[in-house]
């Protein structure tokens, strides 16, 4: 079966910088739900997309079709008192921008570091900034059943589950891209 709108895509890969540093290997493949449904970078779909099981291919996705250019307004340097205690390095909270153009969208920020008083939180996303290259191997193509289609991701084994109470315990660069 071939790659195509509305059809389950089991893919390993190998995600590295521009300079072929290698950041993550999947340690379960990632299972996807093809067609647009932002359940993976857009260009990973161009460059699947009417291929079959067995397909290896390398390709570089730059900033601006990944993650995003880095930011710098949204990092935020904010009293320590004002959050919990342990707190360290890599701890990440939910929080807003302080910028109102970005529509007061929840974001996810990571502390940094922390120097005396002060913690300074970083809500971009860890690979912004970064032209990232990925070698794909399509494992396996499976037509979508009706329910995933109509809830717009993949049920079952290494995709969404709805009865699973402890969230995702995926890959740690797993994200939806900016857009």
């Amino acid at each position: 079966m071939k790659i195509a709108k509305n059809t389950v895509v089991t893919v390993h890969y190998k995600l590295s910088d521009a300079q072929g540093n290698l950041i993550e290997e999947s340690q379960e493949p990632m299972v996807y739900l093809h067609g647009g449904y932002e359940n993976t970078l857009p260009k990973i779909e161009e460059a699947l997309d009417g291929k079959d099981a067995g397909y290896e291919t390398t390709i570089q996705v730059e900033p601006e079709d990944a993650f995003g250019e880095y930011d710098s307004d949204l990092i935020k340097i904010e009293p320590r008192n004002r959050l919990p205690e342990p707190i360290e390095v890599g701890m990440q909270f939910e929080g807003t921008p302080d910028s109102t153009e970005s529509g007061n969208e929840s974001l996810i920020f990571t502390v940094t570091d922390i120097a005396d008083d002060k913690v300074v939180l970083d809500g971009n996303h860890p690979l912004a900034g970064m032209a990232l290259r990925f070698n794909l191997n399509v494992a396996e193509v499976r037509a979508a059943t009706d329910e995933e289609i109509s809830h717009g991701h993949v049920h079952g084994a290494h995709g969404h589950h709805h009865d699973d109470l402890e969230g995702d315990e995926g890959d740690q660069f797993r994200s939806h891209p900016i857009h």
